[in-house]
């Protein structure tokens, strides 16, 4: 019989992998609508250049390993301030509606995990607390700067999706070993 965690975390694993498979898709399509293969190359090049907002705060557990030791309880906690990061910018073109709606409710059973997992009697000490700033109007610009912002703003979505999906499959399988986890 499966717990209502272990469901909980079944769903959010399932939402966050759609939600990353659609970021990638975005980014698909965005690439292929630019209008030649220079123009792709360049911003390409952009793309590397770009510190994410995540990655000024997610230093600490960027290799496997790191992840793998980070308790559950904060692996749920920088999920969940890296989902309400983008629940703004996912209201705006390119990201469409849908996305936001999506990582609303994933938001919301994020939190229902986190408050299990404090009743479980795992803590996060205030310090390890992570305030992530939201992306905003990150891609407002005009012109080519704004062609730069918006492949800039997609690759951060896609990276920080697909860092979301590897900490709640690594949450997902500490707290069930019998799930039988490959990472």
């Amino acid at each position: 019989m499966v717990s209502e965690t272990q469901r909980l975390f079944n769903m959010a694993v399932s939402r966050i992998n759609h939600i990353h498979l659609s970021a990638q898709d975005i980014f698909s399509e965005f690439e292929a609508s630019l209008q030649s293969e220079e123009q792709r190359q360049l911003n390409k090049v952009f793309l590397q250049d770009t510190l994410c907002g995540s990655d000024m705060y997610l230093t600490q557990i960027d290799s496997k390993h790191e992840t793998q030791r980070t308790s559950v309880l904060k692996l749920l906690s920088i999920s969940y301030r890296l989902i309400e990061s983008w629940e703004f910018p996912s209201r705006s073109f390119p990201l469409r509606n849908q996305i936001s709606a999506k990582l609303t409710v994933l938001k919301t059973g994020i939190d229902l995990l986190i408050k299990a997992n404090q009743e479980a009697g795992e803590v996060l000490l205030d310090n390890e607390a992570l305030q992530l700033a939201p992306y905003g109007n990150y891609f407002t610009s005009l012109g080519e700067e704004s062609l730069r912002r918006t492949y800039q703003l997609l690759g951060c979505f896609k990276k920080d999706m697909h860092k979301v999906e590897t900490y709640l499959t690594v949450a997902k399988c500490r707290l069930s070993p019998e799930a039988n986890c490959t990472l």
